[in-house]
């Protein structure tokens, strides 16, 4: 039973089936998405700001030991924050090693005490640490944000050691390329605060810096900019313990946004909601008062609601930014291009010109250098570039220009095996070797040249595809999936197809015809 043949066969179909709706663009079926260089789009790189992320990281901590403290019974005073540390006093020294537990069970921290007065900041070694899970979380975040968006294949990518490369393929309009900027740039940081009843009334009387010695923020409204809140500086729940966000609609039918807490922030919500009716708790997303109403009892469940006059569209992208996660670190744009979809179309074509042109010279050359087995090494070929295409598009793969000239670089790569083998079998045949034998003894002697070249060529393109950024991504792709699919139909393939021709080559006598060299059959 030739199984070499039937798996020839059946890599062809397969690479055929499945590379048809590629080439025919059909609505069904798996498809390559062009990348930004082949049909235009965004380019961005985005600066994180780390530093941020150590702030936001100490207001988390604030909440922590506020809440620890609510929750046990600890009497503290004058707990306040700044850029660097949380203090507070402890009125109740017996309390001392109940609180110092809490604390060092919290790795990272840099706990000083004086008189019941305590300093707590991060270690710099913790610092460290935060600034960089903040760039890998912001790479992580913007990437399932843009998902959400329903962008074909975006890339985003960690680039150096604070910034981050956004290309998204496909966006050609302003309102497109605005909607998707700020998609991205949303810090999306939700925050429950208490309103300073005591002081709300002198707002418009303090500065920021004397808000801070009363351990309030000052923040605007979001229908008003002049309407200003004065707010609790430590928040009562951050978006660390957001669990969904979903788009509803009000009594008036306007789009509001539902949110919803785990269980330590629901518990938190429901304590604070119980103890505080009567006052005004406000929902900040981003800095900004969406709105302040006043307890009226008390709230379980863990739900809660953001209005503030959105469009539905507006409440679906603060809905897709809540549900990924806020940016632990604001991103700022450094750098900004815009690739026309001119431009890709040029570069296709420029592309597929250079493709055609170099397949085609190689076809005929084998046809004219080595007969009937060029033909084979064609087929060989052009079932390589189908399993190309087919594969990529199985894996929903994005092709861009250094892809396509992987491509290229493949149709020389795939049939140099078969140059080999052909004149391996040449070889054994003009020192007198039955055509049979020959062609059993090339493929062997052949194996080893072969295997050395690919698998180095392999290993290559790992390298690549882990330390490259999206273009080289591309090119390590489409040559490794090219190795690989060659290494099936030169070898493989083309031993079956000459197994099954091994009675028509014997009849025929003809070695020329079959092998381009001159010579009578054995």
């Amino acid at each position: 039973m030739n199984f070499r043949l039937i798996i020839f066969i059946v890599t062809i179909i397969f690479g055929v089936g499945l590379s048809v709706p590629s080439f025919l663009q059909t609505e069904k079926g798996a498809k390559i998405s062009l990348g930004l260089d082949l049909q235009g789009g965004l380019h961005m790189l985005l600066g994180v700001k780390t530093d941020e992320a150590i702030k936001s990281k100490i207001k988390s901590l604030a909440s922590t030991i506020k809440f620890f403290a609510d929750d046990n019974e600890i009497i503290i005073d004058d707990l306040k924050i700044d850029d660097s540390k949380v203090t507070f006093v402890l009125l109740d020294k017996d309390e001392k090693p109940q609180l110092e537990k809490m604390l060092s069970d919290i790795k990272g921290l840099d706990v000083k005490e004086k008189d019941l007065t305590y300093s707590v900041s991060l270690t710099p070694k913790e610092q460290k640490a935060v600034k960089k899970f903040a760039i890998q979380q912001a790479v992580d975040t913007i990437r399932n944000r843009l998902d959400q968006f329903g962008l074909a294949e975006p890339t985003v990518a960690k680039q150096g050691k604070d910034k981050v490369l956004v290309e998204l393929p496909g966006i050609k309009t302003p309102e497109e390329e605005k909607r998707a900027r700020e998609l991205i740039a949303k810090a999306a940081h939700l925050q429950l605060m208490a309103v300073d009843e005591k002081r709300a009334d002198q707002v418009y009387k303090l500065n920021a810096q004397e808000a801070s010695e009363y351990g309030d923020v000052i923040l605007p409204d979001v229908k008003e900019a002049k309407q200003k809140y004065l707010l609790k500086a430590i928040p009562i729940i951050d978006g660390s313990m957001l669990t969904d966000a979903r788009v509803a609609f009000d009594r008036s039918n306007q789009p509001v946004i539902d949110f919803t807490l785990n269980s330590e922030g629901a518990k938190i919500f429901g304590n604070f909601s119980g103890d505080n009716v009567g006052k005004r708790m406000a929902v900040v997303l981003d800095n900004v008062v969406y709105s302040a109403p006043v307890i009226r009892e008390r709230i379980g469940g863990g739900s809660g609601q953001i209005s503030g006059g959105f469009s539905v569209q507006e409440a679906h992208d603060v809905a897709i930014a809540l549900r990924s996660g806020a940016l632990l670190a604001p991103v700022v744009l450094l750098e900004k291009r815009s690739v026309g979809p001119s431009l890709g179309a040029d570069s296709i074509k420029a592309s597929m010109i250079a493709l055609i042109s170099g397949f085609a010279l190689v076809f005929f050359f084998m046809i004219f250098y080595y007969g009937y087995s060029g033909v084979i090494s064609d087929i060989a070929l052009v079932a390589n570039l189908f399993i190309i295409i087919a594969v990529m598009a199985l894996f929903g793969a994005t092709l861009t220009l250094p892809g396509m000239a992987g491509i290229v670089l493949t149709v020389g790569m795939a049939v140099d095996a078969n140059v080999i083998i052909n004149e391996r079998i040449r070889e054994f045949m003009r020192s007198g070797m039955h055509i049979k034998n020959a062609i059993e003894k090339g493929y062997d002697s052949a194996m080893s040249a072969i295997l050395d070249a690919n698998i180095t060529t392999l290993i290559a393109s790992v390298v690549l595809y882990a330390y490259g950024t999206g273009p080289i991504k591309g090119f390590a792709v489409t040559i490794s999936i090219g190795i690989l699919a060659s290494m099936l139909t030169a070898i493989l393939g083309t031993h079956g197809v000459y197994t099954y021709l091994m009675p028509r080559i014997q009849k025929s006598k003809n070695i020329k015809r079959w092998f381009g060299i001159d010579g009578g059959v054995k």
